[in-house]
């Protein structure tokens, strides 16, 4: 009998977690189902008040304007090489980095793996000017290497892959090493493979970061021919006297889509890295 008041207590605590966990839901996939069903809606529903929910009559005239206002194709490709270069340069920089300050003993390396720290605490909009300067004096603006380079390894992406190398057991990498095993070989060979998890939530968090990256884009980017999806859709879509929440909505459709896809491809790999990121 003891154990009926705490089996009662157990499943009221459930019962309020889930309803908790059910509005947090609700709340977070609620704008977005909203957004998806409305760009299907002309604007005159969209600005209509109360807000309607499903549209009264579907229509593809959204994304068919879109497509045609904006040149599509050429901005679509600025974003995915840009998000592409700049994931692959922080994977393979930010994991040969977290390598050193996990197992190389160098002079210094607490104190620069502080500093590596502190830069996260710098927030971003601080850089943009001194960062504009150095771009145009080394002629980068309106390139893409402009856009990549200042992106290519960041401090958080050397925090996640430290804390995750500092798992793998010394012995592993001293016993390659007897083998005849070059440092670079180690890392190659054996503490990347092992970090696939950490690179798989690197990889979707850079992706994300850097395919939604809006203001630099914007700064260093100054003719169409590099425009990312994100400045061509704002610059097309929002006037200085109105804005075209039917283009809006349906740009950010098709802006999102892609992240989609890829956290959903990668997203087994991404909660058992950021499970296991740390543990010792």
């Amino acid at each position: 009998m003891t154990g009926d008041p705490t089996r009662r207590r157990d499943r009221r605590a459930r019962l309020v977690l889930h309803v908790l966990l059910g509005l947090g839901l609700v709340a977070m996939v609620g704008p977005f189902v909203w957004m998806v069903l409305s760009s299907f809606k002309p604007e005159e529903e969209i600005r209509r008040v109360p807000i309607t929910w499903l549209p009264e009559d579907p229509t593809l005239a959204n994304y068919a304007e879109l497509f045609s206002r904006l040149d599509f194709p050429t901005y679509f490709t600025n974003s995915v090489v840009v998000a592409v270069l700049t994931t692959a340069g922080n994977l393979l920089f930010c994991s040969a980095a977290g390598y050193a300050l996990a197992k190389l003993p160098f002079p210094g390396r607490r104190v620069l793996f502080g500093m590596v720290l502190g830069t996260i605490m710098v927030p971003n909009i601080v850089t943009i000017v001194p960062l504009f300067v150095l771009s145009s004096n080394l002629g980068l603006v309106d390139s893409v290497a402009g856009l990549v380079l200042p992106f290519l390894a960041q401090a958080f992406g050397v925090f996640l892959m430290r804390q995750f190398i500092l798992s793998i057991p010394d012995d592993l990498l001293e016993a390659a090493r007897i083998d005849g095993a070059s440092e670079l070989r180690v890392f190659w060979r054996i503490v990347l493979p092992l970090c696939r998890p950490a690179l798989a939530t690197l990889g979707i968090l850079t992706f994300l970061a850097s395919w939604n990256n809006f203001l630099w884009p914007l700064v260093a980017a100054t003719t169409e021919d590099t425009y990312t999806l994100p400045v061509a859709l704002a610059l097309y879509a929002i006037g200085q006297n109105r804005t075209d929440y039917d283009l809006l909505l349906a740009g950010s459709v098709v802006v999102v889509l892609p992240v989609l896809v890829v956290f959903v491809l990668l997203q087994r790999h991404f909660v058992r890295g950021i499970a296991t990121t740390g543990l010792k």
